[in-house]
């Protein structure tokens, strides 16, 4: 990617889009564009062409989505899907219509079966059925990567789709009950520690193993790939690397309020009981992870609690 190259990135205000952005700048590109959803509702799709049209990008960061956790999926299934598609949809056709160069699709690991075998590779796509509790979005995201070969193979779009592992990071989402496990997490060990409180419970039993991945990692492997990656093949972004809910939380505690005590819901769901992804096509093509969990999770409160002192925007979900 030449460095006066129009960028478009959808979804900057989320937890991908900032990163994306915030990474683009940092290597010197120029032209980044953005537009904010009260101008740009992304799921309409004739707004969403005469807006391309208009600016014309010449490559495409496709970050925007409504993401969530377990209760966030479990209670509002018909926006997870509708929303999902819709934004999809609207942002790969009219990059075709208007003769983007590039377009990169951000998906998610819940894309893959609920049993298949561990590590994840990408080939194990579309091999057995999906994780319940998240089926909605996934299919959403599934449908992207097919589109993407579609468009590809019909038009020669040059559409690449990557998988992240569990995401993290500044300006996500904190919020307890909508909010995805570890920002979750630290939010409700800030909220214990400020109230006074040690007694922490979570749902499930803590043995699921989890991989998370620091957003600055996963925007920095987007920017790598967007400028040298050109194959239909889908690509993995992870660390490889995983750890039990339990330990997770043993981990945040420690870092937020080390005076807590935590216990486990068993009677609640635990969710998929292992997902870890095979990074390895990403580290043959030359990225590597270069953020620890313990540091990371350290830089995300630390940037958690500067939001909360300071004057501007609150993060999503939190109590002052």
């Amino acid at each position: 990617m030449e460095h006066n190259a129009r960028i478009f990135v959808a979804g900057h205000n989320g937890l991908v889009g900032s990163a994306l952005c915030r990474r683009l700048r940092t290597a010197g590109f120029s032209s980044v564009l953005t537009v904010d959803r009260g101008e740009l509702d992304l799921r309409d799709q004739p707004a969403v062409e005469r807006w391309f049209r208009a600016n014309r990008p010449e490559y495409v960061f496709m970050a925007a989505g409504t993401v969530g956790g377990i209760m966030a999926n479990a209670t509002r299934p018909a926006e997870f899907i509708y929303d999902n598609l819709a934004m999809q949809l609207a942002v790969a056709n009219a990059a075709y219509l208007t003769g983007t160069g590039k377009l990169l699709m951000l998906g998610s690991s819940c894309v893959y079966p609920r049993e298949c075998p561990q590590p994840i590779k990408e080939e194990y796509l579309l091999t057995g059925p999906l994780e319940p509790t998240n089926e909605p979005y996934a299919l959403a995201k599934i449908a992207a990567i097919v589109m993407g070969r579609a468009y590809r193979t019909q038009y020669g779009c040059d559409v690449i789709s990557v998988m992240p592992s569990n995401l993290y990071g500044p300006h996500d989402n904190f919020d307890v009950t909508s909010g995805h496990v570890l920002p979750a997490m630290i939010h409700r060990f800030h909220q214990a520690r400020i109230r006074g409180e040690r007694a922490l419970t979570f749902w499930g039993t803590g043995a699921p193993l989890r991989e998370f991945l620091h957003v600055d990692d996963m925007a920095d492997a987007c920017v790598f790939l967007m400028a040298g990656y050109d194959a239909a093949a889908l690509v993995n972004i992870g660390t490889g690397e995983e750890i039990s809910i339990r330990e997770l939380a043993h981990l945040v505690r420690d870092i937020v309020h080390p005076d807590a005590t935590v216990t486990f819901d068993r009677v609640k769901p635990d969710g998929c009981p292992r997902k870890v992804l095979d990074v390895s096509r990403l580290h043959q093509l030359g990225w590597r992870h270069s953020i620890s969990l313990r540091e990371g999770v350290a830089q995300t409160y630390a940037w958690f609690l500067n939001e909360l002192a300071s004057a501007g925007p609150r993060p999503r979900g939190t109590t002052r």
